[in-house]
């Protein structure tokens, strides 16, 4: 079973996915890559890993790849699986394979595929965080365009895969699905 939750910025989100998971086990996949020259981004890390309970295992990404094996491995006795966030992980994704450069987007669109994929027969109770990104206006930045678009078209992907989306609208939940 997958569970998809939504939202905007400071919507919550990240919040109430956690409280859908047990304290005392669970596996917490941070798709965030650190920064040392970024104290501001390392705050923020530390704040979203000061939240965990502690019979929590983080599992944090060195690569976009390492999502979708990591979701196929999984089996229906390990504990629940918490990603935070599908937004970060697809900046890293777009980062590595150059499409903020122009590089075409086949590549990103196939590593998306193995991930909706992965989510859909993942074996272990899934729950999925990303940010909403169809209710602003259109970027006026390529860049702002392509994320977007991209960030899009996975959640629309993946909503039809989950079992359950729920969307964060200044901290209230509202089921979708």
């Amino acid at each position: 079973m997958a569970t998809l939750v939504l939202g905007g910025a400071r919507s919550g989100k990240s919040a109430h996915a956690e409280g859908l998971l047990p304290a005392d086990r669970a596996t917490y996949v941070a798709t965030a890559r650190t920064d040392p020259a970024d104290a501001e981004w390392q705050a923020r890390i530390d704040a979203h890993a000061a939240r965990r309970p502690p019979g929590w295992r983080t599992v944090e990404l060195a690569a976009p790849a390492e999502l979708p094996e990591l979701l196929a491995a999984a089996g229906s006795a390990d504990p629940p699986i918490l990603v935070d966030d599908l937004a970060t992980w697809l900046t890293t994704l777009l980062d590595d394979t150059g499409a903020w450069q122009g590089a075409p987007r086949d590549p990103v669109r196939a590593e998306y595929a193995r991930l909706v994929d992965a989510a859909a027969s993942c074996r272990a109770e899934l729950v999925l965080v990303s940010a909403e990104v169809g209710l602003g206006v259109v970027p006026a930045t390529p860049a702002g365009r392509l994320f977007r678009d991209e960030l899009g078209t996975l959640n629309a992907d993946l909503a039809t895969r989950c079992s359950a989306v729920v969307l964060l609208v200044a901290g209230i939940p509202l089921r979708l699905r």
